[in-house]
């Protein structure tokens, strides 16, 4: 099941994209995904129901979040009122061992995004501060990358040993599905599966960057 762990609607500040249109453009272009994961900024999106989108274009619509931390930005799948009890979505520095302990009290799954871009990704961080406990997982392909991010992603996940996913970080339609995550023979159908196959841990980043034959 191919998916798209890493995208952002109009819900999110400076998204642009409709959610009906990603569905429109993913199969207008025949992208090879099975679904995809709406990460809007500092938020959770608790009443947007896209289950009608769902059935018109046979795709999985998942809801989760980005928030900002001391050491990145950080994605978080499985936001249950639990962890929205405990966690101000909109602070902009929340520490990081806090979003990691608090996803994991609540069943959720929290995992550092593009951590080789400067400033809001989670190496440039530990080149200063050193490396954070608690990281298992990190996101090493990145629609929205220039080069040498995803590289330095790559290199430092392999160092400390990370499981690695892939997403569009699309805030425009034309976007997802640069990159995604595959989890192979594996059948997601709600958060709740998310979380359990990141958990299980059988899964790999794949890149579906337009090619200049394309």
């Amino acid at each position: 099941m191919l998916l798209d762990l890493h995208t952002h609607s109009v819900k999110s500040d400076d998204g642009r994209a409709k959610v009906e249109n990603y569905c429109k453009w993913i199969r207008k272009k025949e992208l090879p995904l099975d679904g995809f994961v709406l990460t809007e900024h500092r938020q959770y999106d608790a009443e947007s129901d896209y289950r009608h989108l769902e059935d018109e274009y046979g795709l999985l619509i998942l809801k989760a979040s980005e928030v900002e931390t001391d050491f990145g930005h950080v994605l978080v799948f499985g936001v249950n009122d639990e962890l929205q009890a405990a966690l101000d979505f909109r602070d902009v520095r929340l520490p990081i061992e806090h979003v990691l302990y608090q996803s994991h009290k609540a069943g959720a799954f929290a995992a550092p995004c593009h951590p080789g871009r400067k400033r809001v990704g989670l190496f440039s961080h530990y080149q200063e501060k050193g490396h954070v406990e608690g990281v298992h997982t990190v996101e090493v392909l990145n629609g929205g990358s220039i080069p040498g991010e995803d590289e330095l992603s790559i290199e430092m996940a392999a160092k400390y040993g990370y499981k690695t996913f892939g997403g569009s970080d699309s805030h425009v339609v034309s976007r997802v599905g640069f990159c995604a995550t595959d989890f192979p023979a594996q059948d997601i159908q709600d958060i709740d599966g998310l979380v359990n196959a990141l958990e299980g841990g059988n899964f790999n980043a794949v890149s579906l960057r337009p090619t200049k034959e394309d």
